[in-house]
């Protein structure tokens, strides 16, 4: 059995600091005494310091590594507070390894949930706070937003917004009676300047989510819990049973099939409404006069507000050609045409690099949140250790991802210091893509288009590109 041992500066036994060298003297005790070999140690000597771990993650990462158990001082050792150590005890289950305490081989994760139950008052505001929105929930309690067609009444229940409903209904009626889909639904309230409760045009979402919603049959579910009969419905069960059935076999099919991705998407916008143009694929079969069968797929660039709404005209370009002409642009920037323009403006960008890195931190936060949910539901015993690491792994994965997007958000942020560095690391992307256009990776690729990009207008064959500068 091999072992592998972790030491940082933030490890604690009694409250008392651990040393690296008390940390390491305790990992090899405890593989002599347990017939552990020992393969490799990492360590992170600062507190603020990650790079050991990371270094750990990417050694269980080789495709060669034996079955492998991580020793660590203390939970401590993986973090400031219980929450940190969660999230790594998360990352190394996600990575394939084992995680014990070297003072007595006790599992790390059992530790943690032991540590957890005993904190009492100690418990995360966020698990109060959803303890007792889930005792709300059981008395049928509204929390948050009404669904369309309700409103909170003065008991916390909800209650019928009469102009409200009779659109509800409508709405079922229109699928049901009268075999309308969901775009064509939603084209026919705005034809009859019908409004959202916000004032808006009806979208598809929009109707999508109030078909599905089990509130109009006089449910209210929360949490898990679901309390029947707290409020008037607006559908028969009968009813709602068919729109879920004709639902489900609509989209189906279109849930087994693998999505591609679109390289444009976000950067491309109507010049006709100015909303943006989403990426559409359509499959087409057809018969030959062989009578062979013959299919092919079309990807294309489609105004949102057409395909959604139902509010602009056909103004569509094929995918392949939009980014062909992307990069035909960018590529004669000495030479631009009419249609290059720039997009000029240092402080949006800088406010919109900002924006960006406070949105990736508050996923990061609500990420954190949900670890602690799971890791206060096991001590609490609501759910298993075995189903908290299940549930677990996926956030585990979650938050590297979020933290490389901050990694390199910041990398933006602080090539943005100064105008001349900033023009300097956009002409360098350019150069890149122009020149690794073709070998890129898919993500690498688009993120460097996002870099030099601002937007890009489409009407028809009219392209006109906005570059940062």
């Amino acid at each position: 059995m091999q072992a592998i041992g972790y030491f940082s500066a933030t490890a604690r036994r009694n409250g008392q600091k651990r040393s690296i060298g008390e940390q390491n003297r305790a990992f090899l005790d405890f593989c002599q005494r347990s017939g552990y070999e020992v393969i490799a140690t990492f360590a992170d000597p600062e507190e603020a310091s990650t790079a050991g771990f990371d270094q750990l993650l990417d050694f269980l990462g080789r495709p060669d590594k034996a079955f492998t158990v991580v020793v660590i001082d203390a939970l401590s050792a993986l973090g400031p507070d219980l929450g940190v150590a969660a999230l790594r005890l998360l990352e190394l289950e996600n990575a394939g390894a084992a995680v014990l305490l070297s003072a007595n081989g006790a599992d790390a994760f059992k530790a943690l949930v032991d540590t957890w139950a005993e904190r009492g008052e100690g418990t995360p505001i966020s698990e109060r706070v959803r303890s007792a929105m889930r005792r709300k929930a059981v008395r049928g309690e509204v929390l948050g937003r009404p669904p369309y067609g309700y409103r909170v009444g003065p008991r916390r229940k909800l209650e019928l917004v009469p102009e409200e409903a009779v659109v509800v209904r409508y709405i079922f009626r229109l699928y049901l009676q009268e075999n309308l889909g969901i775009r064509k639904i939603a084209g026919r309230l705005n034809e009859e300047n019908i409004p959202t409760r916000r004032g808006g045009r009806w979208s598809m979402v929009t109707v999508r989510d109030i078909l599905r919603n089990r509130a109009y049959l006089g449910h209210y579910s929360r949490f898990g819990t679901t309390v029947t009969g707290t409020h008037p419905a607006l559908v028969s069960p009968e009813d709602f049973r068919r729109v879920q059935d004709r639902l489900q076999s609509r989209h189906a099919p279109a849930r087994q099939r693998t999505v591609t991705p679109f390289l444009l998407s976000g950067l491309v916008f109507c010049a006709r409404c100015g909303n943006k143009m989403i990426g559409v694929s359509r499959r087409q079969t057809w018969l030959t006069r062989s009578g062979d069968t013959r299919s092919a797929t079309y990807r294309y660039y489609q105004c949102e507000s057409r395909t959604n709404q139902s509010a602009c005209g056909y103004n569509t370009r094929r995918a392949a050609d939009l980014e062909a002409c992307v990069r035909e642009k960018l590529a004669s920037d000495d030479h631009p045409g009419p249609r290059v323009r720039v997009a000029g403006n240092v402080d949006s960008y800088a406010l919109e690099l900002m924006s960006q890195l406070d949105r990736i931190e508050s996923r990061i936060k609500r990420n954190r949140r949900q670890v602690e949910e799971l890791v206060a539901d096991a001590a609490h015993g609501h759910i298993s250790i075995e189903r908290m690491k299940a549930l677990g792994v996926e956030l585990a994965e979650e938050h590297r991802q979020l933290t490389a997007e901050l990694s390199a958000a910041r990398e933006r942020i602080h090539a943005h210091e100064s105008e001349a560095e900033r023009r300097r690391h956009l002409e360098l992307q350019r150069e890149r893509l122009l020149r690794e256009w073709d070998a890129l990776p898919f993500d690498d690729l688009q993120a460097a288009l996002r870099d030099v990009v601002d937007r890009i207008e489409v009407d028809g064959d009219d392209v006109r590109v906005y570059r940062r500068v």
